[in-house]
């Protein structure tokens, strides 16, 4: 075999949260058993295995931010042989085989532009904090892409995304090869499109997935582009899939990705690679544009995260209402916060963005507002603009994708994105003694689940009554 041929193995590593957002922690998920939750569980059948058997030091992959903090505090050693394996790529070749992700799954083309920045800075700092070093390239969720989350990747550094193949604007693409997509002001960024048939293959047939060899055989080495066997070109077949394939979707293929990263492509002749090292070696040769609003998980575009579509057959329409209730709320969150905090603060926006460090424990509050603000502040300045920050951060979590990505309402995602946005109000009202919640119930009745009838301001004042149950009241210097 031609040794310009390569392959490589992108595995998308991601758990919507789960935690209650009250306590923060995750409740007892009875069809997880015998473990008290799927984290637990998803854990031990594909995170854990995969750490040990050394497969993340053989593929490209990213872990959400979140899922990355939950694996930190529950299973230290597994989360650090993670961060090893990478460092290990890093330590020998000068890049390494992770890359970054946005930070709370977000669908970013339904996001604003400050949204934007937030999440791509916020997944940056995750990643940085984690990985101790800055990521090359970042995974967009579902690969929902537009070209303004592109700039606002390119702007903070980062070379190249990958995504599906439809949604680069072209009919002769060739996914051997990245391509470059142009942007404004002479910026750039790369993208590489994954193999359609075999990323297709391994996520749904499980019967390609038994034997690592014969899938090598069989499969890899038959979509080689033969013109480029023949003139010695360069070729790399990507395979993207969601990373809980391997040991959890289809139990035991931890094992088959083992063999398939290090054994059974290299005795066929292929090389084993990740998109980093692959720039660091070889030079784009094209350019393409790219498909606005478009995913790896919806052929309808996004529609999945707006509304009705085929991708769940039954009534979509509380998933507009939920988008389009979401919005509201959070146009009216953040002109709460801009007002308020803008009264000492240049930019409220660069303090949210930069508040990650202090999420992350990188700084105190204290340190960063006085960066940030014009003036010394007062305690109950410096106490409100803590509540209205974390309210922001609430409001991002309430754009979790993952609570539109299922067909009913009664699900643990939609449920607990409704209860982020009943915090976010929580702590907006305790800042200003604003009271968001009560224009909202009259919309969120218009949301049920078809199952069980369970109605979305029921799961809001639920949480309501449970938030002034457990946090404090407005202090009484904000009513003064």
């Amino acid at each position: 075999m031609n040794p310009a041929s390569f392959y490589s193995i992108h595995a998308h590593f991601y758990q919507p949260p789960r935690e209650d957002p009250l306590t923060g922690v995750i409740p007892i998920e009875e069809g997880a058993a015998p473990y008290s939750n799927w984290n637990e569980r998803i854990h031990a059948e594909c995170y854990k295995p995969n750490a040990e058997l050394g497969n993340f030091s053989h593929i490209s992959f990213n872990i959400g931010a979140t899922l990355l903090d939950w694996m930190a505090k529950h299973d230290a050693y597994i989360y650090n042989e993670i961060l090893t394996q990478d460092r290990l790529n890093y330590d020998r070749f000068g890049v390494g085989n992770a890359i970054a992700q946005s930070y709370n799954h977000t669908i970013l083309p339904l996001a604003g532009y400050q949204d934007k920045i937030t999440q791509i800075y916020w997944g940056l700092a995750a990643f940085e904090h984690a990985f101790n070093r800055k990521p090359q390239g970042m995974w967009l969720p579902e690969t929902a892409v537009d070209y303004d989350t592109l700039e606002v990747l390119a702007e903070f550094g980062i070379e190249f995304t990958i995504l599906a193949p439809w949604q680069a604007e072209s009919n002769h693409l060739d996914v051997s090869e990245p391509y470059r997509v142009q942007l404004s002001e002479g910026r750039q960024i790369i993208v590489f499109f994954y193999h359609p048939q075999l990323s297709a293959g391994i996520s749904f047939d499980p019967s390609l997935t038994v034997n690592a060899d014969q899938f090598v055989h069989t499969k890899l080495l038959t979509h080689l582009n033969p013109d480029k066997i023949l003139k010695g070109d360069p070729q790399l077949l990507l395979l993207a899939s969601d990373g809980e394939l391997y040991g959890h979707h289809q139990p035991l293929r931890e094992l088959f990705l083992a063999r398939l990263v290090d054994g059974a492509g290299s005795l066929a002749g292929l090389v084993n690679m990740f998109p980093s090292l692959w720039l660091h070696k070889h030079p784009v040769r094209r350019s393409i544009s790219v498909r606005e609003f478009t995913s790896w998980s919806c052929h309808h575009g996004i529609k999945r995260w707006t509304g009705e579509c085929d991708c769940t057959p039954s009534n979509g329409k509380w998933k507009f209402y939920l988008r389009s209730i979401l919005n509201r709320l959070a146009v009216d969150l953040d002109q709460i916060f801009e007002k308020q905090v803008g009264q000492y603060i240049q930019d409220p926006w660069f303090l949210r963005r930069d508040y990650i460090h202090v999420m992350l424990g990188q700084r105190t509050l204290a340190d960063l507002l006085a960066e940030h603000a014009r003036r010394s502040l007062a305690d109950d300045d410096v106490l409100r603009t803590q509540l209205l920050l974390e309210s922001q951060k609430e409001r991002q979590l309430m754009f979790t994708s993952c609570g539109w990505f299922f067909e009913d309402f009664q699900r643990i995602e939609p449920r607990n994105n409704v209860g982020y946005a009943a915090k976010a109000v929580h702590l907006a009202r305790l800042a200003t003694g604003i009271d968001l919640g009560s224009r909202l119930y009259p919309a969120l009745n218009q949301i049920r689940s078809d199952r069980t009838g369970l109605r979305a301001d029921t799961v809001f004042m639920s949480h309501a009554e449970r938030l002034s149950t457990f946090l404090p009241d407005i202090p009484s210097f904000f009513q003064q």
